[in-house]
């Protein structure tokens, strides 16, 4: 029987190496590598070893037999990615029928290669993928900074609570912060205790992987209304960030406006409908949990400006949404191009085929009933209406503007950098301007991740980005652009700088 990779795939094509018979695509070296959802197990080629299921840094590997309930469909997900494209199988049944590329040695470092010390500040994905290949493909000496007490970054603080087999990839990341080679230092900031210019000084190399921590903004009138926030307000709320007070966020209104339907916009309308008894046990904050079980939302509407074939959300985690039980979700059919398009749609407009579709009253409370998410299509936002508070959303309709009355307006449009003190910074982006993670115009400056290319791709995709960046690094240092100093002042500024805390 073969495995079958779900809904919590991370991209991070840690089962790809481990896979004897070269089953699992899109492999790192193919075309469709980054641009898939997440990856496949090619049941006709798969032996059922169960390597890949225990390289999984997110448990999201399963023998198909033992898939069951909203997980059962992923095991014709992973074959359909396979149909018609290995037609040889049917005449060469070989468990091995996939061509391999030819063997690179990209990454040998050479013999007489000097080890250096390299900072790498921001503990997130990104942060700890460049960590581990620089920990497991040279002698560098690391030191981990990060301005946050606690260490993980986008997993720690970004990940649902309800995501918890997500969450898991920290367990991981986290192996490494007792490794001989690595000093952690937490709650270190740049530019507070510590300048860019003084760690490039003390350090061979400095790594930046700081992410994208905040919102973009819309630009609407009423946006800085009390109830309009955004969504990395609630997510840090509801995960207990140190930035967000434990009051951030007032769900005394019956309905909340999402702006936007990617993936963190689903999360935050899961865990404003969810049960607060399940939420109970996960990582969410005690605060938030206790919010919730007084909450008085009783609906949550999903607003996007295009039809729901270009819904931002990945397919895995819109088929979850649609098969919360407890939770209906409803699809407004005001504009009749939504009910086409689903009708007749395949990918992720099919996937609302079946849901209930009304024609909702906005100017109207949410019915009676258990909590609900309601999906609007083809309906953009034009302004938050209220004077001392938000009252309503202005959006487009097919019939000219409505109104939504709501008390509550979530941005949920993405994720921008911000500038570090003495780093170039590119304002149009939101990202430190580099050359395949070489920070512009400064030697011994690195970048990986959102910083480096901006708020796109998930956890995964920080390995492939990770290994570009420390793959310059080594080859400035190996080419002689970039001199070992072996000083042990690294040491000394951070200690002091502990002691001074």
């Amino acid at each position: 029987m073969a495995f079958a990779i779900t809904q919590t795939c991370c991209n991070d094509a840690s089962c790809v190496s481990v896979c004897p018979v070269n089953c699992i695509h899109p492999t790192p070296d193919e075309p469709d590598f980054g641009t898939t959802e997440m990856l496949y197990v090619d049941p006709a080629t798969c032996i059922d070893c169960g390597a890949c299921a225990d390289a999984c840094p997110v448990d999201a590997i399963f023998p198909t037999d033992l898939l069951t309930g909203p997980l059962e469909v992923y095991a014709g997900i992973n074959a359909d990615y396979f149909a018609g494209q290995d037609a040889a199988a049917a005449v060469n049944p070989a468990p091995n029928f996939h061509r391999w590329g030819p063997p690179s040695f990209d990454r040998a470092v050479p013999s007489d290669f000097t080890a250096p010390d390299v900072a790498v500040v921001g503990t997130g994905p990104a942060g700890m993928y460049a960590v581990e290949d620089l920990l497991l493909h040279t002698d560098a000496q690391v030191t981990l900074i990060d301005r946050l007490p606690v260490a993980g970054g986008l997993v720690r603080y970004g990940v649902a609570p309800d995501h918890p087999a997500t969450k898991r990839i920290g367990e991981t990341f986290s192996r490494f912060h007792s490794h001989p080679r690595l000093r952690l230092r937490l709650g270190v900031e740049v530019g507070r205790h510590v300048t860019a210019a003084e760690l490039a000084e003390r350090h061979d190399a400095v790594i930046y992987a700081v992410g994208a921590s905040a919102a973009r903004s819309l630009g609407l009138t009423g946006e800085q209304l009390p109830g309009s926030v955004a969504a990395t307000t609630v997510v840090g709320w509801y995960n207990g960030h140190p930035d967000v007070p434990a009051d951030a966020i007032d769900l005394s209104a019956e309905r909340v406006v999402l702006i936007g339907t990617g993936n963190v916009a689903l999360d935050v309308a899961r865990i404003l409908t969810a049960d607060p008894g399940e939420l109970a046990g996960t990582s969410i904050a005690p605060h938030a949990l206790e919010r919730l079980r007084s909450s008085k939302v009783r609906e949550v509407v999903l607003l996007a400006r295009r039809g729901p074939e270009d819904a931002a959300c990945t397919s895995p985690e819109l088929l979850a949404l649609t098969q919360r039980e407890s939770v209906p979700l409803v699809v407004d059919d005001e504009d009749p191009r939504t009910a086409a398009a689903i009708d007749t749609g395949h990918g992720k407009a099919g996937l609302l085929r079946g849901l209930d579709r009304e024609a909702v009253d906005w100017t109207a409370p949410p019915p009676d009933g258990p909590r609900r998410i309601v999906l609007r299509f083809h309906s953009a936002p034009s302004g938050i209406t209220g004077d001392t508070q938000v009252r309503g959303l202005r959006a487009t309709g097919p019939a000219g503007p409505v109104e939504i009355a709501a008390g509550q307006v979530v941005r949920a449009v993405g994720y921008r950098g911000t500038p570090v003190p003495g780093l170039p910074f590119d304002e149009a982006t939101g990202t430190i301007p580099n050359t395949g993670g070489r920070v512009a115009g400064q030697p011994r400056h690195y970048v990986v991740g959102w910083i480096k290319r901006g708020p796109s791709g998930g956890i995964g995709a920080n390995r492939t980005c990770a290994r570009e960046t420390v793959a310059a690094l080594v080859d400035d240092i190996t080419s002689g652009r970039l001199p070992v100093r072996r000083s042990p002042r690294a040491g000394r500024l951070l200690g002091r700088l502990t002691r001074a805390r």
